[in-house]
Parts: C-alpha cells; sequence; structure tokens
C-alpha cells in the first residue's frame, strides 16, 4: 500500500506535465490517422500468401489474366442499332487506351470464325450491312457468346473491361473506378456498372462511413449512458478521456505501422470504447463507495485503496478479454489475425491509461460523495432494492435456476451442431448503388464472377485430338446443365459454330492433323478475353460465369464440376484445375471452421488457467465457468432458430465473447472469494459480492449492448448480425451472472 502511495502521490505530482504529454501524442496520433491511415477490404486480408488456394489464385491471373473485370450494362432501345454499336466502339477505343486496361469484350470487338480455302479467317459479329433477321441469325449460332453481349429480348448490351494483373491494384482501384466511370459517362448517359473492382470498392467506401458513423455514435451513446449510470456529473470528463485518449492512440499506431481498416478491424473503435469505459466505471465505481465509506480518509488514500481494490479484477477482466482477442490470432484469415493483435494493443492502452487518467482526474476533484447524484435518475429504479431482490430469489429457488439454466445449457450445446457455416457476399454489402446494379446486371446476364477451368493433358500432348474434343465437348454439355453454371465458352463452341457452317471440315475422313492446325488459329488476340488454350496446345479452357452465391453454394458447385470431369474424362489422361475468386472465396468455410475450433478452445483454455489462479480452487473455477458457457450456448440457439450463420463477421464472435462475458464474473467473484479478509457462507459471500459490484455489473453491460447495438445498425446485413447477436449474448451473460451463477455457488460450493 506504500508503494502504491508514492506511485500515486508521484502522478498527481507531474500531473500537468502527463495531461501534456497525452495532449500531444493524441495531436500526433490524429494527424497519423487522418494522413496515413487507409482501407483495404482486398483478397488479401482474407487469405495467407503461402495458401495453396490463393498462391494457385495469382498464378492464374498471371498466366491467363486477372479476372478483376468490370461488368458494364447499357439499357438501350435497340441492342443491334448503327448508332448505339458506334458508341460501344468509341467506349472500346477510350477503354483501351487506360495503361491499366488488358483488354475489353463487346458486341465492337466480339468476332466469329469463318472456315474458307483451308483456313480461318475473323469476321466482325456486328457488321452493320446485315440485316437485322441476319444478325439475329447468326447470334443464334453462338448462343453462348453472344448472351454475354445481348439480353435475349435485345434491350440491353453488355461491356467488359479486363485489368493488368498487378500486387498494386488496391492502392489505384479508386482512381481506376474513376476513370472507368468517366469514360462510360462520356458515351453513355444510363448504365449499371458492376464487377468485383466495383463491389470491392463500395466494401472500402461503406467501412469508411460506419467506422466514423460508428465512432460518432458510440461517443454519444456512451455520454447519455454515462450520465444515467455515473455517480456524479464531476466524472464524467474522466471516463470520456478513459475512452478518447487509448482510442486515438491506437488509431495513430495503425495508420503509422502501415495497417489498413477492413470489414473485421472497422469495429475496434466501438469495442475498445466500451470496454474502456467498462473499466473506468468500475473503478469509479469503487472510489465513490469508498469515498462514502471512509469520508475522514485524504484523497491519496482513497485514490490508492480504489486503485488497490480494483486492480485485480480489472487486471483479470483485461486478460480474459486480452485472451478471447488474442485467440483471433490462432485463425488462418489473415482479417482476424490483425483484429486480434490490434485489439489487444488497444486493451493495453486501455487498461494502462485508464488508471492514469482516473487518478489525475480524481486529483482535480473536490466531492461530497454523499450528496453526490447522477445528472439523471429513473425515480422508478431502485438498484439496492432490485439487488436484494435477486438476492433473495436466488436462494429461495437455486435448485429451481440450477437445474432450468443448466437444461438450457445443455440445449444450447446441442444448437451447435445446427448452425451453419457460410459466407453470402452480398450480406458483406449495404444496401446501395453497387448492390442494386449488381441486382440489375445479374437479372439479364445470369452472372457476373468468372471462373476458368482448365482441361490438360498428362502427358503434354495437345489437347484438340478427336478423342480429347469429344471428351471435353461431353464435359461442357454436363456444365451447361448446371442452373448455377451460365454459359460456358471455350473451343467447343467454336468448333460446333464451324462444324454446322461447315460440316466438310470435321468428317471422319478428314486428316486429324488438319482439326489441330485449323483449331489452333482460333485462338488469336482477337479472343483474349476467352483464353481457349495454353501456348503448347496441351490445356484447354472453359470459361463461364456464375451469379453472387454462398459459400456453402461455391463448395457445391466446385463439387459437381469435379465430378462432371470424372465422368467425362479419361481421369488417368487429363487434369483438371479451376481457377478464380470463386475457388479461393470457397475455401471460407473451412477457414471459418478453423478459426471457430482455434480460437474459442485457446480462449477458454486459458481463461479456465487464469481463473484457477485467481480463485485457487478447482472447483470454484469449474462452478464460475459454467455460466460463461451458458450465453454462448444461447447464442448457438439464437444462431439456429433464426438461421444466422457463422460467416467472415460472426465467426469471431464465440472468443470475443466468452473474454467479455467473464468480466463480471470476475468482479463478483473478486469479492466473493475466500481470503483472510473475506469469510462466511457462501450465501453471505455471493450476497455480499452482489450488492458491492451489482451496480457497476449492470453499468456496464448496458453500455456494452449499448455499444454493440450501434453496430447492429450497420447497413451492412453480416455487421448487423454480429452487432445484434453481441449485444444478447452480453446481457444474456449478465443474466447468468446475476442469477446461475449465485444459485449454483449457493448450491454447490459448500
Amino acid at each position: 500500500m506504500a508503494k502504491l502511495k508514492i506511485f500515486v502521490k508521484t502522478l498527481i505530482k507531474f500531473r500537468v506535465a502527463i495531461l501534456v504529454l497525452l495532449a500531444l501524442l493524441m495531436s500526433l496520433a490524429g494527424y497519423q490517422t487522418i494522413d496515413k491511415l487507409k482501407i483495404d477490404n482486398s483478397l488479401t486480408i482474407w487469405f495467407l500468401e503461402d495458401d495453396p488456394s490463393y498462391k494457385a489464385y495469382i498464378d492464374f491471373q498471371e498466366k491467363f489474366g486477372s479476372d478483376e473485370i468490370y461488368v458494364a450494362m447499357f439499357p438501350v432501345d435497340n441492342a443491334l442499332s448503327e448508332v448505339v454499336n458506334n458508341k460501344l466502339k468509341a467506349l472500346t477505343e477510350d477503354i483501351e487506351r487506360l495503361p491499366y486496361v488488358k483488354t475489353s469484350f463487346s458486341l465492337a470487338k466480339a468476332k466469329y470464325p469463318l472456315y474458307a480455302n483451308g483456313n480461318i479467317q475473323f469476321l466482325e459479329l456486328y457488321n452493320s450491312k446485315r440485316s437485322e433477321k441476319g444478325l439475329k441469325s447468326l447470334f443464334s449460332k453462338l448462343p453462348n457468346v453472344t448472351s454475354q453481349l445481348v439480353s435475349e429480348d435485345y434491350k440491353n448490351l453488355f461491356f467488359y473491361v479486363q485489368l493488368n494483373p498487378t500486387p498494386t491494384i488496391e492502392t489505384k482501384r479508386k482512381a481506376i473506378l474513376g476513370e472507368i466511370t468517366s469514360a462510360v459517362e462520356h458515351h453513355f448517359s444510363e448504365y449499371h456498372l458492376t464487377g468485383p473492382p466495383v463491389l470491392n470498392e463500395a466494401y472500402s467506401k461503406g467501412i469508411y462511413k460506419e467506422s466514423l458513423l460508428f465512432g460518432v455514435l458510440t461517443v454519444l451513446v456512451i455520454t447519455i449512458l454515462l450520465l444515467f449510470l455515473l455517480p456524479s456529473k464531476r466524472y464524467l470528463l474522466v471516463s470520456l478521456l478513459s475512452v478518447a485518449i487509448p482510442v486515438s492512440l491506437l488509431f495513430g499506431i495503425i495508420a503509422s505501422m502501415g495497417f489498413a481498416l477492413n470489414m473485421i478491424s472497422m469495429l475496434i473503435p466501438t469495442i475498445l470504447m466500451v470496454y474502456s469505459v467498462s473499466d473506468a466505471v468500475h473503478i469509479i465505481n469503487i472510489y465513490h463507495k469508498e469515498g462514502i465509506s471512509n469520508s475522514i480518509k485524504d484523497k491519496v488514500d482513497l485514490i490508492s485503496i480504489a486503485v488497490r481494490k480494483s486492480l485485480t479484477p480489472c487486471f483479470y477482466t483485461t486478460l480474459t478479454t486480452f485472451v478471447g482477442y488474442f485467440a483471433l490470432f490462432l485463425s488462418p484469415l489473415p482479417a482476424f489475425k490483425n483484429m486480434g493483435i490490434l485489439t489487444c494493443v488497444g486493451l493495453l492502452l486501455s487498461f494502462l491509461l485508464v488508471y492514469v487518467i482516473t487518478i489525475i482526474g480524481f486529483s482535480f476533484m473536490s466531492l461530497n460523495f454523499e450528496k453526490a447524484k447522477p445528472v439523471l435518475i429513473l425515480q422508478s429504479i431502485n438498484q439496492t432494492k432490485f439487488i436484494d431482490w435477486i438476492n433473495t430469489f436466488t436462494t429461495q429457488y437455486k435448485r429451481t435456476i440450477t437445474v432450468s439454466f443448466t437444461t438450457l445449457l445443455l440445449l444450447g450445446l446441442y444448437s451447435v451442431t445446427k448452425v451453419r457455416i457460410d459466407t453470402r457476399s452480398l450480406d458483406l454489402l449495404a444496401e446501395g448503388k453497387a448492390k442494386q446494379d449488381l441486382r440489375i446486371v445479374e437479372n439479364q446476364l445470369k452472372g457476373s464472377s468468372r471462373l476458368q477451368l482448365n482441361v490438360s493433358t498428362k502427358n503434354g500432348e495437345s489437347i484438340l485430338s478427336r478423342e480429347a474434343l469429344r471428351q471435353l465437348e461431353d464435359f461442357q454439355n454436363k456444365l451447361e446443365e448446371n442452373p448455377l453454371i451460365t454459359a460456358p465458352v471455350s473451343i467447343v463452341n467454336i468448333k460446333s459454330f464451324l462444324q454446322k457452317r461447315s460440316p466438310v471440315l470435321f468428317q471422319n475422313n478428314v486428316l486429324e492433323s488438319k482439326i489441330k492446325a485449323t483449331l489452333s488459329s482460333v485462338d488469336t488476340n482477337d479472343n483474349s478475353f476467352f483464353k481457349l488454350f495454353s501456348e503448347d496446345f496441351s490445356t484447354a479452357g472453359i470459361t463461364l460465369s456464375l451469379p453472387e452465391m454462398t459459400t456453402s453454394e461455391l463448395e457445391k458447385i466446385l463439387v459437381d464440376i469435379e465430378q462432371d470431369f470424372k465422368t467425362s474424362f479419361k481421369t488417368n489422361d487429363f487434369n483438371l484445375k479451376i481457377n478464380g475468386f470463386a475457388v479461393v472465396f470457397a475455401q471460407l468455410n473451412k477457414f471459418i471452421l478453423e478459426t471457430q475450433f482455434k480460437s474459442f478452445f485457446a480462449a477458454f483454455f486459458v481463461a479456465f488457467i487464469c481463473l484457477l489462479i485467481f480463485i485457487r480452487s478447482v472447483k470454484t473455477t469449474l462452478l464460475v465457468l459454467i455460466p460463461n458457457i451458458l450465453p454462448l450456448a444461447i447464442l448457438a440457439i439464437a444462431m439456429s432458430l433464426l438461421d444466422i450463420p457463422l460467416d467472415v463477421s460472426t465467426a469471431m464472435i464465440t472468443p470475443i465473447m466468452l473474454g467479455i462475458a467473464m468480466d463480471d464474473t470476475i468482479h463478483l467473484v473478486y469479492k466473493y472469494r475466500r481470503s483472510k479478509t473475506i469469510s462466511g457462507s457462501s450465501k453471505e459471500r455471493i450476497d455480499d459480492a452482489m450488492h458491492y459490484t451489482g451496480s457497476a455489473l449492470i453499468s456496464t453491460t448496458i453500455a456494452l449492448v449499448g455499444g454493440f447495438l450501434i453496430i447492429a445498425s450497420s447497413a451492412t446485413p453480416s455487421v448487423s448480425d454480429f452487432g445484434v447477436l453481441c449485444a444478447v449474448t452480453v446481457a444474456i451473460a449478465l443474466i447468468t451472472d446475476i442469477f446461475y451463477l449465485p444459485a449454483l455457488l449457493k448450491q454447490f460450493d459448500k
């Protein structure tokens, strides 16, 4: 205690210098945040660079072209109008002059093959000299290609822009989108623009706006709640500084170290602010209670007592919350790893600074503890009477409470097996123009995401033999039967077209070498948007489109494709490689499941060890842990009943909630546990602990629920689900702490 007093006196002595230093650090952090903070919601945040599927995806882009493809749809009166197609040609010229564009594809560039005099010639698919009837007849012979150029009713034109593969795409995405949009608007007044680059930029904009909105709303809600929860308005400034300073410094660190915000880390400010105010409320609550009980003690003594009595429980609550977030580092997903590490840094800053700020704040106050009252009071609520009622209730009905809550726990554990693991990409995007355009385009095009299938011979020979082409055709026919696969394009389409117009070319008496030579000449620069062959002709490519869908649907499609390949090809002679973003995105379910198991069990194990050290009784530790599992069990019941899946947002919920749920428990158990100064029956000790910490538990839970409800207001469905589930779980954690935990301890901790 003597050393603690010296520490308190030292802080008070240099309080002005410390405040000046904190002000300078906040200014520097603010400058770094404004100048350097970035938004990055790219694929790299979800996959490690050495992940095989991610490496395969990067290799695919380098060899076959980026699938960073813009898709534009132009509503027109007649897609076959010469005026409209002249505008399309002018747009093509403007777009292809841009340095980062690899190629474009539309009716302005599309060509069809014509076999004449033993050679393949390419003619423009659209020719203004042809009659409209003749054009439609020609289009009908290449349905998989032309369906991606014009809509069925010829009232919409489609235009594609493929970017060059580059590692710097994220830093230039906004500028690229701006230039492409300007070029489109110059030629077409009405358009719908979508594709992965557009959606990614929409994610980033939404993240930036919501992170700012969440920050402002959190400060506002916390301020209003504190006016009800704090014993005096004099504590308000101390509490708000305890929230603002750690968050400001953390963001300065994030920006200066080059980290970027994403749809996961955008939640850090709200979570950290709510956590910081919870610790501040506990310290203030203890300081005020001690001020009432020890009116003869001087300020240094009161502050020292408040620090001593709050330090141990606050340390352990910080530790368990720290463990919950640090467990995310075990996730294979970089977004979760960064979220865990950055939040842990913020928690350490908050824990250290909340004591510095409260000690200095208390030193400036002259307060009549007896007469102090909250600024806003709910006259109908008497916390002391409410806690008396809880203590009486948990004593009289301890067996009933124990049986009821334990039954609910078992039901929740069963419900865990019923929770789906799935991510819908559209749930990661808020409502707005980008989402509306995507729906409009997909309604006409039936797909906006690209998938590339590469079928290759194992011996390296040409895939243009009669037998290989027959198997390839059988494979593509099966793909076209899949309702979620749109318009596969490969050499099969070209062969079919040539066969209808020049049947003599594919008669049985024609040499195979002639067929190979003819078909190999099809893959030219004019067809670079669809990569038909590898350079040595040992690999044939099939390009197909997929609509936006869930990861489970993607997994099924990939399995179906593999199965169709096995039933079409002699797998001893041929290989299949599936490439594209969809393949990588489909891996998320596996990573989410891995995140759940690793992070939860790591957090649970470390939390058990921390509680055991804290309580020093295995029996009591187990009794204390059970109520902290119940909120997660009820969470599983809610997710299974409401059909809310574990996705990229909710995947981190269990370790985080385990850490936060234990905070109130630790404050209760700190006052309850047996020690030289705490004695009596389990009933007497838990009732006394409820009276001492009950008001602070209720206050911090209200603050936490308020913070998570702010997240629940997100326009992004996945983030909103995360906020709602966290708010419900925190509220249930309080209920279990004030009912289930006391009942268990009164029943079994003899």
